[in-house]
């Protein structure tokens, strides 16, 4: 999933806005309507839908998240005339023309912890010996077990995210003291601890890598209310991130062949 451009944003905010200084001048009104199990948004009750009145407050720094927790959604603002009134909406009804585009990404926070690393070329050179004896031990794939610390910090043992994530496994302080580490900062320590993690995950994910790395990075609780991968931008494309290096680790050290491709 490509990564949001600032034009996107501008979009969004400005077919919300028209949306809301259609509705009039004196009351900033969007009206939140659902059908047939999908929502839209639009300066008046739609024909057909349940609709329910939202404000929009003028003095808002920051534009309310009206859509609900779906995940990113692309869609289109469209005009029409209805009761001899211009009214818009980002659903496509009988009349309607359309205006313009945007992307929104719901929710617009997540409890995700960045991954600091970059996909790029495998570094085996990093801890080598730990990360063999730590993925033997656990009965992991050592090149997977790279690839989630290379996206995590790309190695870097004294990296700190912004959610408060610690060492070369990138541990929540919380988990790190579940599997008994004294220094999240001792690269052995978090390997073996990140190693451990992973089992217990891979366990309780039946071997599922998806949903594995989506709970490494956005926690147990989250893929459990979502019945899956959590729909966060951040989320998802971390998970792309660590199947791409899983799969140039794997070419790196040899445990898997390189795909043919046919002639150009």
């Amino acid at each position: 999933m490509s990564p949001r451009s600032p034009r996107s944003d501008l979009r969004l905010a400005a077919a919300l806005v028209l949306l809301a200084m259609a509705a009039g001048a004196q009351a900033r009104t969007v009206y939140r309507c659902v059908r047939d199990g999908t929502v839209s948004l639009a300066t008046a009750p739609e024909p057909g839908s349940r609709c329910t009145p939202k404000q929009i407050d003028d003095n808002a720094v920051k534009l309310p998240n009206l859509w609900g927790e779906m995940g990113v959604i692309n869609g289109s603002l469209y005009e029409r005339q209805q009761d001899g009134k211009t009214v818009y909406s980002t659903r496509k009804l009988p009349g309607s023309v359309r205006v313009m585009g945007f992307t929104v990404e719901t929710p617009p926070g997540e409890p995700a912890h960045p991954g600091l690393g970059k996909v790029g070329k495998p570094q085996l050179d990093k801890f080598p010996v730990q990360f063999r004896s730590a993925a033997k031990a656990n009965g992991l794939d050592d090149a997977w077990l790279r690839a989630i610390a290379h996206a995590e910090s790309g190695f870097d043992a004294k990296a700190v995210s912004s959610k408060g994530a610690q060492g070369v496994m990138q541990l929540m302080p919380e988990t790190a003291k579940e599997y008994g580490v004294a220094d999240p900062f001792s690269s052995i320590e978090s390997i073996n601890a990140g190693a451990r993690h992973l089992k217990a995950l891979m366990r309780r994910y039946n071997n599922d890598l998806t949903l594995v790395a989506a709970a490494y990075n956005a926690g147990i609780g989250t893929v459990t209310r979502y019945g899956g991968v959590p729909p966060y931008r951040e989320t998802q494309e971390y998970i792309a991130k660590v199947q791409a290096l899983h799969q140039r680790y794997q070419l790196a050290m040899g445990t898997r062949k390189p795909v043919l491709r046919a002639a150009q």
